[in-house]
């Protein structure tokens, strides 16, 4: 987890820079990213899976146990969003250079939980990179789909298409909304090898999410198409 932290930060710096920006401010914004992050990752869980908190507190609460990426991505928006008001940054180029940075933290993240075996991996398969885990934190015998694996190589993806865009698309936000319709579509993927239970049509709740995720980054991506680019985008504040 450090480890994806600080190459997000130092991306994040790099960036801010790039959009002259103070760099120093990098580090403000991923503890905050990165505090919000944390406390929406559990609350979320904990409000999902209350069921699990109840009957076991110390391992779900007070552990590294029990994180679900979409509480996270709320956390640390809501973060983001904080400092930014603060220290009355423009929001949109912060967001950008914020959403450039997540596929790092994210795929490192799965590495732990990839070593860990806690419990994110998938479904029993017969393909020949199928893997057991028999000593994770949550074990098993069983040749399953290696999630964890499948995301960190899609995060990889996602960074690279980031970074390739980033000098195209001039208009502050559409980075953000390019990354949203990415994470969406590889999380609503991923799900279809991962042991959760469907909520509605056969989808499971994160792929619920990760549809409004798409819609909304496409949609506004599509607003921000439209309006024509003014100067002062660089400089726009919440």
């Amino acid at each position: 987890m450090m480890i994806g932290f600080l190459g997000s930060m130092l991306l994040l710096r790099r960036e801010l820079i790039r959009k002259e920006m103070d760099g120093a401010l990098a580090e403000s914004l991923a503890v905050a990213a990165m505090i919000g992050g944390l406390a929406g990752a559990k609350i979320y869980f904990i409000i999902e899976a209350w069921s699990y908190v109840w009957n076991d507190p110390y391992t779900y609460v007070l552990t590294g146990a029990g994180f679900t990426f979409f509480g996270g991505f709320i956390g640390g928006f809501m973060g983001v969003l904080m400092v930014t008001r603060m220290r009355h940054l423009p929001f949109l180029p912060v967001l950008d250079a914020i959403g450039l940075t997540l596929p790092i933290g994210y795929g490192i993240g799965r590495i732990g939980c990839q070593l860990a075996g806690d419990g994110d991996y998938g479904s029993p398969t017969d393909l020949p990179w199928g893997m057991a885990y028999p000593n994770g934190l949550v074990p098993t015998l069983e040749r399953v789909h290696p999630a964890p694996v499948y995301e960190t190589l899609y995060s990889a993806l996602t960074l690279w298409v980031l970074l390739k865009l980033r000098l195209r698309l001039q208009k502050p936000g559409q980075l953000f909304c390019v990354y949203l319709i990415m994470i969406g579509f590889g999380r609503f993927l991923v799900e279809f090898v991962r042991i959760n239970p469907a909520v509605l049509f056969g989808l499971s709740d994160a792929q619920v999410i990760s549809i409004l995720m798409m819609l909304t980054g496409g949609f506004c991506l599509r607003v921000m198409h439209r309006k024509p680019l003014a100067v002062s985008n660089e400089t726009t504040h919440l």
